[in-house]
């Protein structure tokens, strides 16, 4: 069974830590937040990290953070015998 979804995907770039990306998790769980709908993604990145996008001082050294991406991630699930 092959299933696409949407996530948050989180980038920055500083001198101090370079350039990562991620996928954003749930805290509790330590799983990737999975969205049903590229809509509900886009809200909830909103909700949360909207805030980043009038932030110049997080967007400058030494943060270098920059608004998380919505991106369409496959899931995929294999039932073993």
């Amino acid at each position: 069974m092959n299933r696409t979804h949407w996530a948050i995907k989180w980038h920055s770039s500083s001198l101090l830590d370079g350039k990562q990306e991620y996928l954003i998790c749930d805290p509790e769980l330590g799983l990737p937040l999975l969205f049903r709908t590229r809509k509900g993604a886009r809200w909830y990145r909103e909700a949360v990290y909207g805030y980043i996008r009038e932030r110049i001082d997080l967007q400058s050294e030494p943060h270098g953070w920059r608004m998380p991406t919505v991106a369409a991630v496959n899931v995929n699930v294999k039932v073993t015998p």
